[in-house]
């Protein structure tokens, strides 16, 4: 089994850590620059940073804090919130990220996807979604949760792999911040659909939460934010867990 990946996610607004529940709520975390230190040290493997009202206000990313953030962190880091062209991409790569993540931009354009991946690697283009369940079926959501786009999620998921997308990460806002589980139904669904690397969040609540998670194998990784940001499962905690029950993990 390849070793599996846990990703803290670190969403920004008004230069700010926050964090809701079902994509509502919002409220006030910490300072980036030192959460992303604490992370770096406490043997996160990769980093998420979304500016996640980037899009809905029709702005770039703030790039001041991104790069204070790229500063302190020695591992890999995506970024995402408003990516719009690939002038966005360069823009946040030059300030330190490894990896861009494409969501409401590419919904609107989705040659952004195939344009990122010829410029820069399939490797460095993330396609996230943000998925809720309408009806019988799970439907994309653009602008931070708050657009109903009424697009397919799955057809989505396979439009965005054939046009060059390296890897996902799959946001369900039906289980974001509710701490009862990921959304397994619609990861299975979604390992279904797409031969790419997945990046599960939304519902992490506790170690076994991440335990049922890894019982999928086509999943990669799991992100979550506040269990990791108030600190109720520190880093090493899980993984020693994950280990004990036969999951690897990264060092």
């Amino acid at each position: 089994m390849i070793s599996k990946r846990i990703i803290p996610c670190l969403d920004v607004r008004d230069g700010r850590v926050v964090k809701g529940v079902n994509f509502e709520g919002i409220k006030d975390v910490a300072d980036p620059v030192a959460m992303a230190k604490k992370y770096n040290e406490a043997g996160a493997d990769e980093l998420v940073f979304y500016d996640i009202t980037a899009s809905h206000e029709a702005r770039g990313i703030f790039t001041d804090i991104l790069k204070d953030v790229a500063s302190q962190v020695f591992i890999p880091l995506t970024v995402g919130g408003g990516i719009n062209t690939v002038a966005d991409f360069d823009r946040v790569l030059k300030c330190g990220a490894d990896k861009v993540s494409v969501n409401s931009g590419a919904v609107k354009n989705p040659q952004l996807i195939k344009e990122g991946a010829e410029r820069y690697g399939s490797q460095c283009v993330v396609l996230s979604v943000d998925i809720k369940k309408v009806g019988d079926s799970w439907h994309v959501f653009t602008q931070g949760g708050r657009v109903d786009t009424g697009i397919d999620a799955l057809e989505w998921i396979k439009q965005g792999e054939a046009l060059g997308a390296g890897e996902l990460v799959i946001n369900s806002m039906d289980t974001d911040g509710v701490k009862s589980g990921f959304d397994r139904k619609l990861l299975q669904a979604v390992s279904d659909s797409t031969q790419l690397p997945i990046i599960a969040s939304g519902g992490a609540g506790n170690l076994a939460d991440f335990k049922e998670l890894f019982e999928n194998p086509r999943i990669d990784a799991g992100l979550a934010a506040s269990i990791f940001h108030y600190d109720e499962i520190p880093i090493p905690k899980l993984k020693a867990y994950l280990k004990a029950q036969g999951i690897p993990t990264r060092i």
